[in-house]
């Protein structure tokens, strides 16, 4: 099961793992659980740096898009 060539789910995949990042985050912060801080973290500066290299036009992994 893939995501479609159209699906704006595909388009905004970095914006949807920053916000899932920030919002683990808050959670470990809130909850005081260290594993949801870590994950949050790399979460959001793996899709950071995915945003970065998409919006300068770099390949990610050998290809034009990462999706």
């Amino acid at each position: 099961m893939g995501i479609s060539r159209g699906s704006p789910f595909r388009q905004d995949m970095e914006v949807l793992m920053i916000v899932l990042g920030v919002i683990l985050l808050i959670l470990g912060f809130v909850f005081g659980i260290s594993i949801l801080w870590t994950i949050g973290l790399i979460l959001v500066l793996v899709g950071v740096v995915l945003w970065i290299l998409g919006a300068v036009g770099h390949s990610v992994g050998g290809r034009r898009h990462y999706w």
